[in-house]
Parts: C-alpha cells; sequence; structure tokens
C-alpha cells in the first residue's frame, strides 16, 4: 500500500518531470540525420526537452547514371551526397574528398577511400587547389546546391565535372510541430541548411518563443526574418559545434522563458 506522502512525492517528481520538458527541441532534418544528431546532445539538455520530428525536405536519390570512365576522384559535400552515390552503384575505388566530418565518416563507412579535406565548400576549393589531385574530378551533389565548387575548381585550373544525384523535396511542418508553433511553450529549432533556412521561414508561423541555432551564417540569414527570442550560429559548421549551440540555448531558453528545471 502506497502512503499519502509517498503517493505526494511521486506526484510531485511526475510533475517536476513534466515542468522540465515544457521546452520543445524541433528537428527539421531527415529522421535519421535528426535521430543521430539528438543521440549526441548531452544527456542533461535532452532530459530537458521535448523532441518534435518535423523534416523539411525530403531526400531522394535521382534515377541516373553516374558515368566515372576517366574521373580519378570524387567530391561530397554532403552525407545525401554519399547515401545517393551508395544506391545508384558509384565506384568506390576512387578517392574522395569530402567536406565535414559527417560526410566523411559516411563515405569512410560506405568503402570510400575518403579524407575531410574542408569544414565548408569554400575550405574544400581551397585546399583542393593546395593538394592538387589527379584531375578530372566529379562533385555528386544535389539538384540545388551553393559554392559552385565545380565550376570554381575548372576556371582555378582543376578539372572537375558535377553531376546532382539526389533530390529535396520541400515539406511543410508536421501537424504536431504547428501545434507546437501555436502553443505558449519555447521552441527550439536546430538548422543545418541554407535550404531548410528558407523553407522553415517560409512555413513557421505561430506565437510560441522561438528559439533558433544556425550551422552557418549562410543558414542564419533567411532566419532573420522571423520574429525570434535568439539566434545562435555555431562556431563552426560542424555537428559537434550545433551540439554545443544548442546545449547553451536549452539552458539560456528554461532560465529566460522560466521553466522549471532550469537550475
Amino acid at each position: 500500500m502506497i502512503s499519502k506522502r509517498g503517493s505526494t512525492l511521486r506526484g510531485r517528481k511526475q510533475s517536476q518531470g513534466r515542468r522540465r520538458r515544457l521546452l520543445y527541441l524541433l528537428m527539421t532534418r531527415p529522421r535519421a540525420a535528426s535521430e543521430r544528431f539528438v543521440a549526441q546532445l548531452p544527456t542533461r539538455a535532452r532530459s530537458r526537452v521535448t523532441v518534435i520530428h518535423s523534416p523539411l525536405l525530403e531526400i531522394r536519390p535521382l534515377e541516373v547514371q553516374v558515368a566515372t570512365k576517366g574521373i580519378r576522384g570524387l567530391i561530397f559535400t554532403s552525407a545525401n551526397s554519399v547515401n545517393a552515390a551508395v544506391s545508384l552503384g558509384v565506384d568506390r575505388k576512387l578517392p574522395a574528398y569530402c567536406v565535414g566530418p559527417a560526410t566523411t565518416g559516411t563515405a569512410k563507412g560506405a568503402g570510400w577511400m575518403a579524407q575531410m579535406v574542408g569544414a565548408t565548400a569554400e575550405e574544400l576549393v581551397a585546399n583542393l587547389l593546395q593538394l592538387r589531385p589527379e584531375s578530372p574530378l566529379l562533385h555528386l551533389r544535389g539538384e540545388h546546391s551553393r559554392g559552385n565548387v565545380a565550376e570554381r575548381l575548372t576556371e582555378l585550373g582543376l578539372t572537375t565535372f558535377e553531376q546532382p544525384v539526389y533530390r529535396q523535396r520541400l515539406l511543410p511542418l508536421t501537424p504536431q510541430a504547428e501545434q507546437a508553433a501555436l502553443g505558449d511553450a519555447p521552441v527550439l529549432a536546430p538548422i543545418f541548411s541554407p535550404r531548410t533556412a528558407r523553407q522553415f521561414a517560409d512555413v513557421w508561423e505561430g506565437s510560441a518563443p522561438l528559439w533558433l541555432a544556425a550551422i552557418s551564417e549562410a543558414t542564419a540569414d533567411p532566419l532573420r526574418t522571423l520574429t525570434f527570442r535568439r539566434l545562435k550560429i555555431a562556431k563552426e559548421p560542424t555537428p559537434k559545434k550545433m551540439s554545443k549551440a544548442v546545449k547553451k540555448l536549452v539552458k539560456h531558453a528554461l532560465r529566460v522563458e522560466g521553466a522549471a528545471g532550469a537550475d
């Protein structure tokens, strides 16, 4: 038999647990990538949020043939392009030059001899021009891409071709995300690409206090059209730095918004 005191304590703990999750973490990446990111957050930060998954882009490989005859190396600027290349049966004996640790890790895991040559497309171009690998190279990318990597490398003497290998279909917010947007509990949204940022700025409508983390300045730009409590830009465009940015925003948001569990 549970005593009245025990019942009261249990009720308080349950109530405190609910109050500590009065901050929504709105994940807008494709589900698998979002789950990996959330799993890498510090345990304390995860315990203080309720996660809502609402992907704003759907990634689908294009039905294309990738000709690699004569190509001496591949360029990957996103894990999505690596996954699309796998599904299209692209030659894995070629060396792969990648942007960022996540893309590099994905390429290595898929069987390519991959090396990270920059944290951004700008760094990749500069470093490849110094490395001067055998060319021509082939940049496998999405239909929508920034940086003009192939064009710039070719103009500067390192012949590079490009080919879209996946499509990014824009998606609306899920009903759960829309409900959170219309509430009064704070919503923290980490945004990982300029295209996702533009879509988020287009579909976000609501009164909820909005806290934003952007992986880069280019990603932050479309978000500045929104009304928000704070917009924090990661110090480097990597999952690790985004994790740190989210951790800080969780702590700050709970303190500012007056939610319990902000100690």
